[in-house]
């Protein structure tokens, strides 16, 4: 079983930054890719950016720019650096990550969530 932690969430105003954290732990023999996904009150769940063990990267044409997402592979952590927040990111963000296992086996797992409030 994997765990993925998220922290960094809360309230900023308008044009503000906050920056996501998100740890996994557990059976983990090898994660080949982590991210974010967002989910807004009334909207499905978007991919808004993702990172592989590799580090290639993409992001969601509405992040573009403002968002950077990295990560530390001797850690297991993901972040996500938002910059220039807007209202419209209000959202719970989901941290995931694809882990293969020990045994060979590939899951997807998916964190608690974190809110993130953006006020004018």
């Amino acid at each position: 079983q994997v765990q993925l932690v998220e922290s960094g969430g809360g309230l900023v105003q308008s044009g503000g930054s906050l920056r996501l954290s998100c740890a996994a732990s557990g059976s983990i023999f090898s994660i080949n890719a982590m991210g974010w996904y967002r989910q807004a009150p009334g909207k499905q769940r978007e991919l808004i950016a993702g990172i592989t063990s590799g580090g290639n990267t993409n992001y969601a044409d509405s992040v573009k720019g403002r968002f950077t997402i990295s990560s530390d592979n001797a850690k297991n952590t993901v972040y996500l650096q938002m910059n220039s927040l807007k209202p419209e990111d209000t959202a719970v963000y989901y941290c995931y990550a694809k882990v293969t296992s020990h045994g060979w086996a590939v899951y997807d797992y998916w964190g608690q969530g974190t809110q993130v409030t953006v006020s004018l």
